[in-house]
């Protein structure tokens, strides 16, 4: 029996794109009212419509080509632009109705304004903004850090996405900015590929200069698992995994598989960990138990776990006594402002904590906001980064 659609979501989704636009065109309207302004925003926003209406019927056949990829960039910086110039039209309307003038049009200039800003930016976030890689440090103090490990660096980098990847002098400079660091350790925390494992293989010779004093580390997200592809069967998606475990090794990573590795210098030594992808609907595979098995209460620990919400979850409670959790996964939602004391982004109603260090009774985690980028080719104020971690030893 063929499935019924329900019409319900498509005619919200209509009447919210029909007002919207109803709305934009009335502020328009304000400085310009030609007789073909009119039907010429309605063919323009018809078009694009009807573009990305297109290129998502087609995704299942073609996937993410060129068009799909320029029809939802369309909408997307559409979309948002509007909503930007809405607020101020709608803030300049509020104003006209307590002082009972008409609607200025100052307000809508500003909001024109601020519309071809929004515009600006997110072409500068796809051409140049995913690419343009942040070091971001944090130093952090433990009472239970063993004295070798007093100043011990780590240089972390998250979500590579290597599948979205179309510049390869682009990501050398961010490859190059890692090696700057010169860190003692490196850790990658999974999500190397989008889908399939042959995204890495043109980018393996890259990946593979990046080398630490003790190590490179690396786990696996939710990404790599293949999980939001259809296979021909099981075994073709079991092949990719072990593919792409492969590819880990040919880097130089050793991938943590739900296991850990203890660390020595000068005679201490602290116990990194990394369990496979854990996260609240997105697969919660991984096995924290069984990566600190045979650990003590006491040793110093790092974890490498993809989804903070493992954090948040299970290691935070965990009598294991996690001290420094790293994660990545959001992005950031690649998306947003970090500037003049403001931090926000709209990943923040999902994720209580998106980005950098958060702390809970002395564990610490530290959320990557991600070298590369996944379905939005672009990033806006939410830039790639690279995290240099130095533990220090707290001084009673």
């Amino acid at each position: 029996m063929k499935r019924k659609i329900n019409p319900l979501p498509f005619i919200v989704i209509a009447s919210f794109v029909l007002l919207l636009n109803w709305y934009v065109l009335s502020g328009i309207q304000t400085i310009s009212n030609p007789l073909w302004i009119g039907p010429v925003f309605w063919t323009f926003i018809l078009l694009v419509v009807a573009g990305l209406l297109f290129s998502i019927q087609r995704f299942g056949k073609q996937g993410a080509d060129l068009f799909f990829t320029i029809s939802t960039h369309t909408f997307l910086i559409l979309l948002t632009s509007e909503l930007v110039f809405i607020t101020i039209l709608f803030l300049g309307d509020g104003y006209r109705l307590l002082s009972g003038g008409v609607r200025s049009k100052y307000w809508v200039e500003f909001g024109m304004v601020l519309f071809f800003v929004t515009v600006l930016l997110f072409l500068y976030g796809i051409i140049r903004g995913k690419y343009a890689y942040r070091v971001i440090r944090h130093t952090l103090f433990f009472d239970e850090l063993p004295e070798a490990f007093d100043g011990f660096s780590i240089t972390q980098i998250s979500d590579v996405h290597s599948g979205s990847f179309k510049s390869p002098p682009s990501v050398q400079k961010g490859i190059d900015l890692i090696k700057a660091q010169q860190s003692d350790l490196f850790v990658f925390t999974g999500d190397l590929v989008n889908n399939k494992a042959e995204e890495i293989v043109p980018w393996i010779s890259r990946f593979s200069q990046i080398k630490a004093p003790y190590g490179q580390f690396s786990i696996l997200g939710n990404h790599d698992y293949g999980d939001y592809i259809k296979w021909p069967d099981e075994t073709a998606k079991r092949k990719n995994l072990d593919n792409l475990k492969k590819h880990h090794q040919e880097m130089g990573y050793r991938l943590l598989l739900d296991e850990h590795v203890e660390i020595h210098k000068e005679g201490q030594k602290i116990i990194l960990a990394g369990v496979e992808n854990w996260g609240l609907g997105f697969g919660e595979r991984g096995d924290l138990d069984k990566a600190l098995r045979n650990t003590d209460t006491q040793d110093f620990k790092v974890l490498l776990s993809h989804d903070p919400t493992h954090w948040e979850s299970q290691v935070k409670q965990s009598p294991m006594n996690v001290h420094l959790t790293l994660s990545g996964h959001t992005h950031g939602m690649q998306f947003g402002i970090e500037a003049f004391g403001i931090k926000w982004s709209p990943v923040k109603y999902r994720y209580a904590h998106w980005a950098g260090i958060a702390v809970d009774n002395g564990r610490y985690l530290n959320i990557n906001r991600g070298f590369g980028f996944l379905g939005f080719s672009g990033r806006v104020g939410i830039w790639p980064e690279i995290t240099v971690i130095t533990l220090k030893k707290t001084r009673q």
